[in-house]
């Protein structure tokens, strides 16, 4: 793999990562633990291939598959509450555990982090075996929306830390995890009509995107440490 092909796979997550590390006005999390998170991140695919595969062994998850039905419920089950459970289980039982871990927006913080180590190591793989035009793609698709994904799950997750909302964690898994499912099924379903799949594609960005940009803005606002500055 050239530099050029791995600068390419890498940057997008990279870039994410400092992007809501500055974000983060009013009280920073300590660098080595959002590289410990972006740690995670990366061994995160370990679990996500193992339920991966016993997901397909057990219950024949298939994305691609001519049956509608069967197909949103692999891409939402087989991939997305993998991926995104795969991610949850390192913040919540690293990160969501640390005293640093002390205002709604370090739920934001943390998922993104380990979310980024986890779509940069799927990147690599991504751009290894198609080459740059996959790696530029995903550079403005399928790398961001991890990041709204793990924004979703963040959310709730600062949300249950500061203000001690029983299920709040949970309901942002499942809420990440129907959100990725949805936007891999509009990809991936075959018998999708192209341009019902460019408008399904469209509207996961754009209610993720808006999602994404009213957390962070209330989490902002609603951080302890705002008077501080």
């Amino acid at each position: 793999m050239s530099l050029y092909l791995l600068t390419l796979a890498i940057a997008p997550g990279i870039a994410i990562c400092f992007y809501i590390y500055f974000k983060d006005k009013y009280e920073k999390e300590p660098i080595r633990l959002l590289v410990i998170s972006f740690i995670l991140g990366l061994l995160s695919v370990v679990p996500t291939l193992l339920l991966s595969k016993l997901g397909t062994y057990f219950f024949g998850f298939e994305p691609i598959n001519s049956n509608l039905i069967f197909s949103l419920i692999s891409c939402v089950i087989g991939i997305g509450l993998v991926e995104e459970f795969s991610k949850f289980i390192f913040v919540r039982y690293y990160a969501y555990k640390k005293d640093d871990f002390n205002e709604p927006f370090d739920g934001i913080v943390y998922c993104v982090m380990v979310s980024m180590g986890f779509a940069t190591i799927e990147n690599i793989l991504y751009v290894a075996s198609s080459g740059a035009s996959t790696g530029w793609l995903r550079m403005f698709t399928a790398v961001p929306m991890h990041a709204v994904f793990a924004i979703v799950m963040g959310y709730y997750m600062g949300i249950q830390k500061s203000f001690g909302t029983s299920a709040a964690a949970l309901e942002g898994l499942l809420l990440a995890a129907l959100l990725h499912g949805i936007y891999d099924f509009v990809l991936m379903y075959p018998n999708i009509h192209p341009g019902l799949q460019f408008l399904g594609f469209f509207a996961c960005l754009f209610y993720g995107f808006r999602f994404a940009r009213k957390a962070i803005s209330l989490h902002q606002n609603s951080s302890p440490f705002k008077g501080n500055v």
